[in-house]
């Protein structure tokens, strides 16, 4: 007699010699608890979704290619600055957060926080870090 491999599950598998679950519902809890406890899942819809979204915001507030925005204006549509795929620093030693294509460095300007925007050249392929 073959036992479900769901943990949550003693049904007895019925079926084919190869078979592992009683039922379509056991295989896929089965798989969905082995992705979450690997972290796939976090990656997939944590991470993945944050530069999604961080992404998008930045190229609608940047169409000409350079742009500022008010801090709190993306922030409010739910930026989050502490996740970006990479970084660049140009000559002046000022350091930008990319989202892929798109990239934001905080700044002040009269007093008020502000993100200067750019878009991704090829000419910073040479100083990514």
């Amino acid at each position: 007699m073959r036992i479900c491999l769901n943990e949550n599950c003693s049904n007895e598998v019925i079926g084919r010699a190869d078979r592992k679950f009683c039922c379509e519902y056991c295989k896929s809890d089965y798989h969905y608890k082995l992705r979450k406890e690997s972290g796939a899942e976090y990656f997939k819809h944590g991470v993945d979704a944050v530069l999604r979204k961080n992404r998008t915001l930045l190229k609608q507030y940047n169409l000409a290619g350079k742009a500022w925005v008010r801090k709190d204006e993306l922030l409010e549509k739910g930026f989050n600055s502490r996740v970006f795929t990479h970084y660049w620093r140009n000559k002046k030693g000022e350091v930008y957060l990319f989202c892929y294509d798109q990239g934001f460095m905080e700044t002040t300007d009269n007093g008020q926080k502000k993100y200067l925007l750019i878009q991704w050249q090829d000419y910073m392929k040479d100083q990514v870090f």
